[in-house]
């Protein structure tokens, strides 16, 4: 990671604050190795045991009401 930022700051152009299409290619590629890493290892049995639990019928139904899950994760 430090080595792609010293290459970031080489690469960008002078000036103008953006990385070259090499570096964000870099990190494109990255990022979706990182992800594709998430996604082969699945949903753990609890939270897929839970979720079957809140599908169910007759499971209570939640409303958002500006709880700590609304976009700003309970800070005002």
């Amino acid at each position: 990671m430090k080595d792609l930022k010293s290459q970031a700051s080489r690469s960008a152009t002078p000036g103008k604050g953006g990385l070259t299409p090499e570096i964000q290619s870099r990190i494109g590629h990255q990022l979706r190795a990182m992800y594709d890493d998430v996604v082969r290892q699945g949903v753990p049995d609890r939270f897929a045991e839970l979720i079957k639990k809140l599908d169910a019928p007759g499971a209570p139904h939640v409303e958002n009401e500006g709880g700590s899950n609304d976009n700003n994760n309970g800070r005002d």
